[in-house]
């Protein structure tokens, strides 16, 4: 029996987060929340459907993601899987069967769930998210001949091969961070196609000009750090 955990960062998602919580298949041993500095009732929510609820109150997604992982760090018995899922109910939570499954079966090392177009509801993505996740995999294939075509957040590692990759972003780098991080070191890794549909709520960084901004810079930062280094 594999030992899976789920790391998921929420920032006021009292909406959606029980959702997601239910649908997450029974394979997983604990779904652990990070409230991301939630001032709505997501930690409530969070608890009442069993998971694991941790605060972190410095904003960021990777602040969250880190906390989660320094958690699971601190614990006895270590899972052989993480997978990252977003709060946000876009993601089909149902669908982290597909993703673990080439990890249990000693096919790959890391699995990312790509949004691909003809699996994505009309408007789930922005015009601005589309374009950013082309640019951002166009330079990786460029620079590392990498195949990725998607920095979807609905992904799963190996434990071990996460910790080797000692991530550091705070912010909207993460995503990307880890990809690069999985290029350099060589690490075996694949798409599997996921659906993916329009969030609960206004998204903290594809809905706002500010969020857009920023985390294309972060994104082409990385990228070019990694280019170059």
């Amino acid at each position: 029996m594999h030992h899976i955990k789920v790391i998921i960062p929420a920032f006021n998602e009292e909406k959606s987060i029980g959702k997601v919580i239910q649908d997450i298949p029974k394979i997983v041993s604990e779904i652990i929340v990070i409230s991301n500095n939630s001032t709505d009732n997501t930690e409530e929510v969070a608890k009442e459907n069993g998971a694991t609820v941790l605060s972190e109150n410095r904003k960021g997604y990777g602040y969250a993601c880190l906390k989660g992982m320094d958690y699971i760090a601190k614990q006895e018995i270590k899972p052989d899987i993480i997978v990252f899922l977003d709060g946000d109910y876009s993601d089909f939570p149902e669908e982290l069967t597909k993703l673990v499954e080439p990890i249990i079966n000693g096919e790959t090392d890391f699995v990312l769930g790509a949004r691909v177009s003809e699996l994505r509801e009309n408007g789930s993505m922005t015009p601005q998210q589309i374009f950013g996740n082309w640019l951002a995999t166009f330079l990786m294939k460029l620079f590392f001949k990498s195949t990725f075509t998607d920095l979807g957040p609905f992904r799963a590692i190996r434990y071990e091969k996460l910790l080797g990759l000692e991530m550091q972003d705070k912010t909207y780098g993460w995503t990307v961070e880890m990809q690069l991080k999985v290029l350099k070191q060589k690490l075996s890794y694949m798409e599997i196609p996921v659906n993916y549909r329009n969030r609960i709520g206004v998204s903290k960084v594809s809905g706002t000009v500010k969020g857009t901004v920023m985390a294309g810079i972060k994104i082409i930062g990385w990228i070019f750090k990694y280019s170059f280094k």
